[in-house]
């Protein structure tokens, strides 16, 4: 299993750590949530059948953006508010 931080959406981070096993197109989406009140970004996955969202990354810039993309082998990023 990959550990990857995990950023809490909306509050501070307490710099912990996430386990994954890594994208499944067919039961997840990438997605970026961004929140509507303070702008923050965070990457994840969100599970297709029950909508459960999974935070992976912080971010920050396009760099960051493009980085998940790539990690991940992910072309398209939704972005949910």
């Amino acid at each position: 299993m990959k550990k990857h931080k995990i950023f809490n959406f909306g509050k501070k981070s307490d710099g912990g750590m996430f386990e994954t096993n890594g994208f499944d197109s067919e039961t997840q989406t990438a997605v970026i949530r961004s929140s509507i009140c303070t702008g923050e970004k965070v990457a994840g996955f969100k599970d297709i059948k029950s909508g459960r969202f999974t935070e992976v990354m912080l971010i920050r810039s396009k760099k960051d953006e493009q980085e998940f993309k790539k990690k991940y082998k992910v072309d398209e990023l939704k972005v949910e508010y």
